[in-house]
């Protein structure tokens, strides 16, 4: 009993400091991506054309001096490493992510102001893409013939469908000829806001959609042909105890794949959506800032969505470990 404790304490431990490093690794990972993306994205900005004055005036004339004045007050005549390193030291010190000049307010509150929105339009497109991309990519995998050439069909006219072209098409059929949903804005309450989000979150996850249904039914089909799947079956398993045991557990890990990095990308795809249908979310306000060269906002919501994709991949990593045993935290699956 003691052996047997102790190579169980051992493997505790062992589990432990595995993981220990992997949050380690993950961390830095976090840092060094936040700080290479700020870094580009700031020098980038300074290089596109436009001047931050012409949002403070307004496209009118001021006298020189006042114009030095605003220059001065928002560090526009310092050179850009200046800059970038007054922001960066700002941010790390003291966690402030600098002022808005389109929004004449902190970035932060920029941000918390419209996170709720994008998180919202997000989490329902995710559950769109779980919900009818698995599910329709496991049927297709199992389901030769009719079922599976009409889910292909319908999935690569998604996949060649962009999401403003998609937005364009369902508000112009079901909320203007129709009047089924509303057309623009976010609603109020839980209802509300589904109905405000639900046509935004149909044209934001569709070409997401067709990516998932393909992935699912390519994996689903590999591993219904492979040979311990066949020996399974030729044994007289049930079918339903073959595709639970055998061919879903192991295509879970790269179906989990591809659908975490998709919906981490929805964060950034759903500028586009969010203009269509005129929601005040984080995308909406990226693009915004973008055109005005608002450098603090865009730098703010760039790490906002660098870190959500750097832990976006840890999770799936972790899930790893959790669906497959074998595969130890951190690593990728053979």
């Amino acid at each position: 009993m003691t052996a047997i404790a102790l190579r169980r304490r051992t493997a505790r431990s062992s589990k432990a400091h595995g993981m220990m490093r992997f949050i380690g690794r993950r961390l830095v990972m976090l840092v060094v991506a936040l700080i290479v993306s700020s870094f580009i994205i700031f020098i980038s900005l300074d290089l596109a054309p436009g001047d931050p004055l012409s949002v403070l005036t307004g496209g009118r004339s001021l006298p020189p001096a006042a114009l030095e004045a605003l220059r001065h007050q928002y560090h526009l005549n310092d050179p850009v490493l200046t800059r970038y390193w007054e922001w960066i030291t700002g941010v790390v010190l003291h966690g402030d992510l600098g002022t808005s000049i389109a929004f004449r307010e902190p970035v932060s509150a920029v941000i918390s102001q419209r996170i709720g929105v994008t998180a919202e339009l997000v989490l329902y497109s995710a559950l769109l893409i779980v919900v009818f991309g698995v599910g329709l990519g496991v049927l297709a995998g199992l389901r030769r013939g009719f079922i599976d050439n009409s889910i292909i069909a319908v999935s690569t006219l998604l996949a060649a469908i962009p999401s403003f072209v998609a937005a364009i098409v369902l508000l112009s059929i079901f909320a203007v000829k129709l009047g089924w949903l509303p057309a623009l804005g976010n609603g109020s309450g839980f209802w509300g806001t589904i109905e405000h989000l639900t046509l935004p979150a149909i044209a934001l996850a569709a070409s997401a959609f067709a990516v998932v249904v393909r992935v699912t039914r390519v994996t689903v089909r590999s591993e219904m042909e492979r040979e311990h799947v066949q020996t399974a079956t030729s044994r007289g398993i049930p079918r339903r105890l073959v595709i639970r045991r055998h061919v879903l557990r192991n295509a879970s890990i790269p179906i989990t794949t591809v659908v975490g990095i998709t919906i981490t990308s929805l964060f950034a795809l759903s500028a586009v959506v969010e203009q269509a249908f005129t929601l005040n979310g984080i995308g909406a306000a990226l693009v915004q800032a973008a055109q005005s060269k608002d450098f603090a906002v865009v730098q703010g919501i760039s790490l906002l969505l660098v870190a959500a994709f750097v832990i976006a991949n840890a999770l799936v990593d972790l899930l790893y470990a959790v669906l497959d045993p074998r595969v130890a935290i951190g690593s990728r699956a053979a």
